[in-house]
């Protein structure tokens, strides 16, 4: 994954995996963002997109939503239109989680995954969660004003072992 890029506008993250074998359980990925204010960028989230939902302002939006992974390319897509974004919001931290069944199921345990993250037609990372495969969800990107105001982009990769609920409420924390 790369590094800060300054001045972005309008970001796509989009997710794909392959369906589960016939006979067992489907994989359920999700996207999920959390926005800070500027008061407390490392606290409590002021909000959290993810399935079913959508920022207050109409800022983040999940544009699509697989609980399967079945289609062909990125299944599940969300825009993030941070120049949209109040001044009051300083930062926000997107990762992706896992559904959980009966049983965990980790990243290494689901094929082909592939997170993708670009502004326009320019990919600023693509990861493939190898690094993070014996986790259930995991910090990939982190959105902060720079002292401008301008957003820029720092690639995180860090693995957590937990449920999408209580990894909306840490993933903040990440790094």
């Amino acid at each position: 994954m790369s590094s800060f890029n300054k001045g972005l506008k309008k970001v796509e993250v989009a997710l794909k995996w392959d369906p589960s074998p016939i006979g067992t359980p489907p994989h359920d990925l999700d996207i999920i963002a959390a926005t800070y204010t500027s008061d407390d960028p490392g606290g409590a989230p002021a909000y959290v997109v993810h399935f079913d939902s959508r920022s207050p302002d109409g800022t983040i939006t999940l544009n699509r939503d697989s609980t399967t992974g079945q289609g062909f390319g990125f299944d599940e897509v969300m825009t993030l239109e941070l120049e949209r974004l109040s001044p009051s919001y300083a930062r926000v931290v997107v990762g992706i989680a896992i559904q959980q069944g009966e049983r965990a199921t980790v990243f290494g345990a689901v094929t082909n995954t592939a997170v993708r993250i670009r502004e326009g037609y320019t990919d600023l990372a693509q990861n493939d969660f190898s690094e993070v495969a014996d986790s259930t969800a995991a910090v990939i990107a982190e959105f902060a004003r720079d002292d401008s105001g301008e957003w820029v982009f720092r690639a995180v990769l860090q693995g957590f072992d937990s449920d999408p609920t209580s990894f909306a409420a840490a993933m903040g924390r990440a790094h």
